[in-house]
């Protein structure tokens, strides 16, 4: 069905492993991997978070293959792959245990029907030391969920704010 209906580009036919945190085609999912341009929150301007009036204040800019997330903080980051979901289609994405077994979370919210665009990730360091994210291997694996039917009314008919979002992107309301 990915293929067919072109839901992840670019979509990796099988898991690679070779040395990588792994990422593409697993068994019921898809392992996605986290781009390279990263959003890190820093208290360093003692800005407040808050989601209806976002300080960009609260984070500083990083393009890298590794980043490093201080102790107990998080960064925000993009995934590599672009999703086109249908709309007969929902999904949930988990954490990779790898990161997961080293304190590191990654919450990324459902897909809905008729989504699109690049993920923008949540991941959290909740360890007292500085974790290390790889760009271009798997970060989380995006569990599918096929209905019988269509939605009636989708998040491409809601016009979402997310809607074929590029780049991390940050709250709107």
């Amino acid at each position: 069905m990915a293929l067919e209906k072109g839901m992840i580009e670019p979509f990796q036919e099988r898991q690679v492993r070779d040395g990588a945190v792994s990422y593409g085609l697993s068994s019921y999912g898809y392992d996605m991997r986290v781009a390279r341009a990263f959003r890190i929150f820093t208290n360093v301007n003692s800005a407040i978070v808050d989601p209806k009036q976002f300080d960009e204040r609260s984070f500083v800019e990083f393009e890298g293959d590794v980043c490093i997330i201080p102790p107990n903080s998080f960064a925000l980051a993009t995934s590599v792959e672009y999703f086109r979901i249908p709309r007969n289609v929902l999904t949930i994405c988990v954490g990779k245990s790898t990161y997961a077994r080293c304190g590191i979370i990654t919450n990324v919210t459902p897909f809905e029907p008729e989504w699109e665009g690049h993920v923008t990730l949540e991941i959290s360091n909740t360890t007292p030391l500085p974790a290390k994210i790889y760009a271009g291997e798997g970060i989380s694996q995006v569990l599918f969920f096929e209905s019988d039917e269509v939605c009636e009314i989708s998040y491409g008919d809601r016009a979402g704010k997310y809607q074929k979002q590029t780049g991390v992107t940050l709250p709107r309301v």
